[in-house]
């Protein structure tokens, strides 16, 4: 027997899991639908810790690939070679092989030399100019720029040379082995939004929310060593997760709980509104009278007539924060890391400075040694 219970199944031997459950988390009045997924893993030996990711291959909008191939005036019953080297069918390499919504570089370059309507997209192409080309790319996929360019004409196997391969999404853990043998749970958004008059769809998020029930998912664990629980139980945490970045901490409290550890658990908890997207409530509070989570704290953004994030829940709760971390806690993020996290760092060493009389350089000296000491991760996106 190998030692390594996920030998047998990896990213280029995805496990061909079953979903048991999907459920809405959102109610109404809520701005986006955010779902809680359980998949059975039983029988497959696949292990993983809680801060581990889900990698999932995820299969394409079938109407989309029909809607492309009818564009592009074929078939879909045209062989080409798919993204594995071996042939297959047009419609099928659309729906598993490749990415048929953002517009590669490939296919900007096949449009401009054919039209000379496409070159001002060709132009901006240079990596120097990747700002100026998400611009003019902004609500734009491949369907559209095929029905602008009518005149544009692809063989089968052109048009597939011309795209991406399809990639697994990671989605970071939602529960413990311990809490939920031979299950891992997912706490995911589903991607929906219009433009152009067209509606848009995520590529993973809506393969689960809408189809994954009639078919398998391909599945395998990747292994984040650097967002793991500290090995001293008795050391506090202090979790810091808005929307669906609250994902891993679900699952630390789970273990928390089941492996035993006494260390005391801090949640903050932000999202828009707490009657429609308080995502797990009753967790949250059954684990609070039981004395596993020791304070919850949210911030819900409206609310109220002012805008109210977890960055400042944590400057209201400062001098806390500091005598938690000055007892050994370890400080996680989750989440958004184009804002979020740069406010919530920012609130750190706020915190640091004020309640520990520090300088903005012995802050970030502070900051810098957490870092080091491995109790201050991070796990953003």
């Amino acid at each position: 027997m190998s030692a390594d219970p996920n030998a047998l199944y990896s990213r280029k031997n995805p496990y061909p899991a079953q979903l048991t459950a999907n459920r809405l988390l959102t109610g109404p009045g809520a701005a986006k639908e955010t779902r809680h997924f359980e998949i059975s893993l039983k029988d497959s030996g696949l292990q993983f810790e809680v801060g581990d990711s889900l990698g999932v291959f995820a299969t394409n909008d079938p109407a989309l690939a029909d809607e492309i191939i009818a564009t592009l005036d074929l078939t879909g019953d045209e062989e080409v070679t798919g993204a594995n080297g071996a042939p297959t069918t047009l419609r099928a390499a659309l729906i598993s092989d490749f990415i048929i919504t953002t517009p590669s570089k490939e296919i900007i370059k096949a449009l401009a030399a054919q039209t000379p309507a496409a070159e001002h997209l060709a132009s901006i192409l240079a990596p120097e100019q990747k700002k100026e080309l998400e611009a003019a790319l902004w609500g734009i996929e491949i369907i559209d720029l095929l029905q602008e360019y009518t005149g544009v004409k692809f063989t089968a196997q052109e048009f597939v040379a011309s795209l991406r391969k399809l990639q697994p999404r990671l989605y970071s853990i939602s529960s413990s082995l311990n809490a939920f043998p031979d299950q891992v749970h997912l706490t995911i958004a589903a991607v929906r939004y219009e433009t152009k008059g067209r509606q848009r769809k995520g590529v993973a998020s809506t393969f689960l929310s809408d189809r994954a029930d009639v078919t398998t998912i391909p599945v395998f664990v990747h292994t984040a060593k650097g967002f793991r629980l500290p090995e001293d139980k008795t050391l506090p945490v202090i979790m810091v997760g808005p929307g669906t970045g609250v994902a891993p901490f679900r699952a630390f409290i789970q273990e928390r709980e089941a492996s035993g550890a006494t260390g005391k658990n801090w949640l903050f908890f932000g999202e828009q509104y707490s009657a429609s997207n308080f995502f797990y409530q009753e967790e949250w509070e059954a684990a609070q009278t039981k004395g596993v989570l020791t304070t919850l704290t949210t911030a819900f953004s409206r609310d109220q007539s002012e805008k109210i994030y977890v960055q400042h829940r944590l400057a209201e709760e400062a001098a806390e924060i500091w005598r938690w971390l000055e007892a050994g806690a370890h400080f996680f993020v989750c989440g958004d890391g184009a804002r979020m996290a740069v406010d919530v760092d920012a609130a750190l060493h706020q915190i640091i400075e004020k309640e520990g009389g520090k300088t903005p350089e012995q802050a970030a000296e502070y900051v810098a040694q957490l870092k080091k000491d491995k109790r201050y991760k991070r796990d953003v996106y």
